[in-house]
């Protein structure tokens, strides 16, 4: 077990990994689709100086138990305030990351945002899929009924769609071997039909109205990849305009370009 790793248990014995390292106000990193917290290392590395810094595998992903049910964000929200309640987190920072984002969009929905201190969303549109031209979606429908029907029937499906995805939206360089088989890996923690399960539960979501109730009660910030900053930018616009954007990198941009992420986390916690 890596540094400030402990396992939280869930109602049904089911446990959760963490980690928890620093002091401080606290920061909680969510990672997204089928991710581990080890996606965050070079945030947990660099806020764990001066924050109290939680990093969560949700159920089913990384070290957490693969569970036969709640392979869904509102689950996912329960698990949340389950390790807040458990490791007395109080007044935290929730980062997200896509998928991750909507986790914490069903904690407001169900918890509210009284607890919350402020609210950093990374790349992820409240809103997946619309037919309306112009939106911040994951794509158009055809090519989500197409990656869920073709690719994530299967372990290798799986597998192809995480390399086509991690080589063309998530950063902006050529990745080397390693590190794209290091992603990969990630990813196939998960089952591919829990894997398949979760996709299908996030782009068939619809967090418009906590979006916005968020932004108004707390700060708010939104960082989305360069590759649809202006839809982001005109969805967010009209969804949560108290939200503040910023753009930087591809899909992985904590990853890819972490020293900019980083400070552009800074700069917002002073605020």
């Amino acid at each position: 077990m890596t540094k400030g790793g402990k396992y939280v248990e869930l109602s049904g014995g089911a446990e959760l990994y963490v980690r928890d390292i620093g002091q401080g106000e606290p920061l909680v990193f969510i990672p997204g689709w089928t991710f581990t917290l080890e996606v965050f290392e070079k945030q947990i590395g660099h806020f764990a100086k001066t924050h109290r810094v939680i990093a969560i595998d949700p159920r089913s992903h990384g070290q957490s138990t693969v569970t036969a049910e709640g392979n869904e964000y509102i689950t996912h929200a329960k698990d949340l305030q389950t390790v807040l309640q458990a490791l007395e987190v109080h007044e935290p920072t929730l980062i997200g990351w896509s998928f991750g984002c909507l986790t914490i969009w069903e904690y407001v929905r169900q918890f509210g945002a009284d607890s919350i201190k402020s609210c950093i969303l990374v790349d992820m549109s409240p809103k997946a899929l619309s037919v309306n031209e112009g939106d911040w979606t994951e794509g158009s429908l055809y090519d989500i009924a197409a990656a869920y029907t073709n690719y994530l029937c299967n372990s290798k499906g799986q597998r192809a769609f995480v390399e086509n995805y991690a080589r063309n939206v998530m950063v902006q360089r050529d990745l080397n071997e390693d590190e794209l088989q290091w992603l990969i890996e990630q990813s196939l923690n998960t089952p591919y039909y829990i894997a398949a399960n979760l996709f299908a539960a996030g782009m068939f979501s619809d967090y418009r109205k906590e979006a916005r109730q968020v932004s108004e009660a707390v700060p708010t910030l939104a960082i989305v990849a360069e590759h649809w900053q202006d839809a982001a930018k005109g969805t967010l616009a009209h969804i949560s305009p108290d939200v503040k954007v910023e753009v930087l990198g591809g899909h992985l941009m904590f990853w890819e370009h972490d020293k900019v992420f980083n400070a552009i986390i800074e700069e917002f916690l002073k605020g």
